[in-house]
């Protein structure tokens, strides 16, 4: 029988031979020496399965590390399998929630009759590497009987049953690669990240991220909304309304407060980050308002006016501009102007022409007194790369991010990853006419300009903004789903784009979004922002 494979994401298919009904995992095995990193899962004509399925007839077949969002999906619900049962076995409880992502890992809470010790968290790990050099297998039991959950596949390793919106490794000895760190009342279950399959990466303490999800933990019980399902009760009962006002009163609030302390130290220079589709246009303007009613008169700045001109733009590996890297900002024009509205003195701020590749000059002469604050927005605020010349004492940094979302059950998680390009995805339909192919094709090269010029300047942040509703996918659905089902089996996005229908499936959708402020967030990527006209 004839097939057609693609070995890794960097070779090209090819036309080989093998036996009918040979199981991925086989084949997988027969081509390993041929790839850099363990094959995780494979893709059977652009459907993701797992290494178990047998191959029944002529397909293409891709094989899947955990450089592929897919499969590195896929480790993160093998190895919380592996490490949940460990748990059972050693402390004797199934009482764990997975709470959400952390420090390159996942934060999770271990609920005993005692307090959980450093020891406690040694022994499950111990545990943990015993199982992986037993190989046992993990079995596919079958999807939740529940008409809500169906979605849900469980999964048995010796006698743990689990379920998991997700697919699985065929057996424990794929996961070699983890490390539990006891971490304030819980664990860290750390694991490799797609940038580097084969090693953990190095471990930061992020205590500014932990309060982070914290207060949003907190906001959970504001609204009375845990996972999912109590947000659909609400959603069924009549209630989306209420949850709305709620939860942008507690953007208000937050909002206030980062005022207040700007206000109070008297900082000049408010530089503002974060990742992709994470509201920073809409939250700068609206801190903005919020120091304009503290009494002073911000100046508001986006860093995109920078952008060195077009033939000076700096090339990425495929010899297209690279506007992410911060090398493609005029710095020392930047430092200049900003040191100089600082002093008083009148500078001449460029708009940048992304029709003629090039910076206009003359169009905004702009002074300000010495009490007049600079709120700047930009993906580089939070690297001191990008403010070298301006005093250190003037500046006040602010992170912002959907930090969670409603986790499924107290087992999976939903990543912010996955919100945010659902975010993006509207957005870009909305203002740009791109397809939901198009986001999901561009979506790996967003993701990595994120882990190069975002993440790791974010623990430097004097202050974090968690730009998440609650609400949000209820109301993103309804514009997703259309999109995402317009996706075509045929187009290499195709099983990314089931995998999005999939866990927005758990959703009730908020069919009226009309009582959604003209000011929040969402209004960013939904449209009718009073701030995007």
């Amino acid at each position: 029988m004839k097939i057609k494979i693609k070995k890794d994401i960097k070779s090209q298919f090819e036309t080989i031979e093998t036996e009918k009904d040979i199981t991925l995992e086989k084949l997988a095995g027969s081509i390993k020496r041929d790839v850099p990193y363990m094959i995780l899962a494979a893709k059977v004509d652009n459907k993701v399965k797992r290494l178990t399925e047998k191959i029944a007839g002529p397909c293409e077949i891709e094989f899947l590390d955990m450089r592929t969002r897919q499969a590195h999906l896929i480790y993160q619900y093998s190895v919380t399998l592996l490490y949940l049962a460990a748990v059972k076995e050693v402390l004797e409880t199934t009482d764990t929630e997975v709470r959400n992502s952390l420090n390159q890992g996942l934060f999770t809470l271990i609920r005993t009759k005692r307090p959980l010790i450093a020891s406690d968290v040694k022994a499950v790990e111990k545990r943990m590497r015993q199982m992986v050099r037993e190989d046992i297998p993990i079995e596919s039991l079958g999807a939740c009987k529940k008409e809500e959950l169906k979605q849900m596949q469980l999964y048995k390793i010796k006698d743990y049953e689990q379920f998991f919106y997700g697919l699985t490794v065929p057996s424990s000895g794929y996961l070699k690669y983890f490390r539990l760190k006891k971490y304030k009342r819980g664990v860290i279950l750390r694991f490799p990240q797609p940038s580097i399959p084969d090693k953990m990466p190095p471990y930061v303490d992020n205590k500014k991220m932990y309060y982070a999800f914290a207060e949003e933990k907190k906001w959970k019980r504001v609204l009375g909304i845990s996972v999912v399902w109590d947000l659909n009760i609400k959603i069924i009962g009549g209630e989306p309304g209420e949850i709305i006002q709620m939860s942008e009163a507690l953007h208000d609030k937050r909002i206030v407060e980062i005022a207040g302390e700007i206000a109070k130290l008297k900082k000049r220079v408010i530089l503002i980050a974060g990742p992709s589709s994470s509201g920073k246009k809409t939250f700068a303007r609206r801190l903005c308002i919020q120091l304009k009613v503290n009494g002073s008169k911000p100046l508001y700045l986006g860093t995109d006016d920078y952008f060195l001109d077009r033939k000076d733009t700096p090339k990425d590996e495929n010899g297209e501009p690279n506007f992410e890297d911060l090398e493609a900002l005029d710095i020392d024009l930047f430092n200049r102007d900003m040191n100089m509205l600082l002093e008083g003195k009148e500078a001449d701020i460029p708009e940048f022409d992304f029709l003629q590749g090039k910076k206009i000059f003359g169009k905004r002469r702009i002074s300000i007194d010495h009490t007049q604050p600079i709120v700047i927005e930009g993906i580089h605020a939070l690297n001191d790369e990008l403010t070298p010349y301006i005093d250190e004492k003037r500046k006040f940094k602010i992170y912002i991010s959907p930090l969670t979302q409603l986790n499924i059950d107290d087992h999976n998680v939903i990543s912010t990853t996955d919100s945010r390009m659902i975010r993006r995805m509207v957005r870009d339909h909305q203002y740009r006419g791109h397809s939901a192919e198009a986001t999901i094709k561009s979506w790996p090269k967003v993701r990595a300009g994120e882990d190069k010029n975002i993440f790791p300047y974010n623990s430097s942040a004097d202050a974090f903004f968690n730009s998440v509703h609650i609400y949000e996918l209820g109301v993103l659905k309804k514009y997703a789903e259309p999109m995402l089902k317009e996706v075509g089996e045929d187009r290499p996005e195709y099983s990314e784009a089931v995998r999005m229908l999939k866990f927005l499936s758990f959703f009730k959708s908020i069919e009226d979004d009309s009582m959604i402020a003209n000011n929040s967030i969402l209004r960013e990527f939904i449209g009718g922002s009073v701030f995007h006209q």
